[in-house]
């Protein structure tokens, strides 16, 4: 059985973002420094412009795949595991054996 329709949005959405190696590069840099950093801390990784990072991180959070919170002037981002575990579960069906 195919993974759910609805879905379909969601599917584009996460594959999206995760087709951009910078984008895969601060999801993993979260992922190893505890689920969360600051926008200035995920800037940091990078040698381009701020916008450019700024640009990356609206579409991961756009995906769900990140949420931003304010805590004064600074944003801190924290990885969505309940989005990404739409794609591990995606890739999860082609190791299914049929029936």
């Amino acid at each position: 059985m195919r993974p759910a329709a609805k879905n379909d949005d969601s599917y584009q959405a996460i594959f999206s973002a995760l087709a951009h190696s910078a984008r895969r590069r601060v999801l993993m840099t979260l992922n190893f420094e505890g689920g969360s950093m600051t926008a200035g801390q995920i800037a940091d990784l990078f040698e381009h412009a701020w916008p450019t990072t700024t640009r990356h991180l609206r579409v991961l959070e756009s995906a769900g795949l990140v949420r931003q919170v304010r805590e004064g002037r600074t944003r801190v981002y924290t990885i969505d595991q309940r989005r990404l575990a739409l794609a591990r579960d995606w890739i999860a069906w082609f190791f299914k054996r049929p029936y």
